[in-house]
């Protein structure tokens, strides 16, 4: 996974990491850093259901191109440590197409690593209603979630996850958290677990099994 080095980031920038430790667990990168990688949402393989829900002749062509051009400039920027520059390409893109997913996503974790996250949840809700059964965006919300003490949205969206990417480790390791949370040893041991069998260095996963396992 693609990882921007938050350390690198210009100290005028308003933008900072976020100090939860779950978002390690969904972003895969040590505590402190930062994720922009988008994955495969760059292709229009990815959205079918975005381009069937636009409204007729409200939205060209040539829009939704240029929609994704400025989100994979967006996501070029974000991964060189530019997040105000990033954060502006994605709203040129989502001017152009609201639905473009890459351009939601990613200004999403830019909005999570400012720790605005009612405003992430709003993007990453939008991303997970385009691009169902996808464990990004339910990952990530979830991880807002955690971060405003709503532990509960957070294990509902866990849920989805693994049923969505049963051999997704970030998410069962994600889900063991948050159950520990909510105090269902039970849950969160047997996520720890699955984290564990599937990643065997997750270290967030080991330490959660042995709490939760005495």
């Amino acid at each position: 996974m693609a990882v921007t080095d938050c350390n690198a980031l210009p100290r005028a920038s308003r933008f900072t990491t976020v100090s939860i430790a779950v978002l390690a667990i969904v972003l895969t990168v040590p505590l402190g850093g930062c994720s922009f990688d988008l994955g495969s949402w760059g292709s229009d393989k990815e959205k079918p259901q975005a381009v069937e829900q636009k409204p007729t002749g409200t939205i060209s062509g040539q829009s939704v191109n240029d929609a994704q051009g400025n989100a994979a400039r967006g996501q070029a920027l974000a991964k060189s440590g530019k997040t105000e520059e990033a954060l502006a390409e994605f709203e040129r893109a989502l001017a152009l197409d609201p639905y473009n997913v890459p351009a939601l996503y990613g200004r999403g974790l830019i909005y999570q690593a400012d720790k605005q996250h009612e405003q992430a949840i709003a993007d990453f809700t939008a991303a997970n209603g385009l691009t169902p059964q996808r464990v990004e965006p339910l990952l990530a919300r979830a991880t807002s979630y955690l971060a405003i003490d709503k532990a509960k949205e957070a294990a509902s969206d866990l849920d989805e996850a693994v049923q969505a990417d049963p051999n997704s480790a970030p998410a069962w390791s994600a889900r063991g958290v948050t159950y520990e949370r909510l105090g269902d040893k039970a849950k969160a041991f047997t996520s720890y677990g699955r984290a564990l069998a599937l990643r065997p260095k997750d270290e967030t996963a080991r330490s959660g099994l042995a709490r939760t396992g005495g």
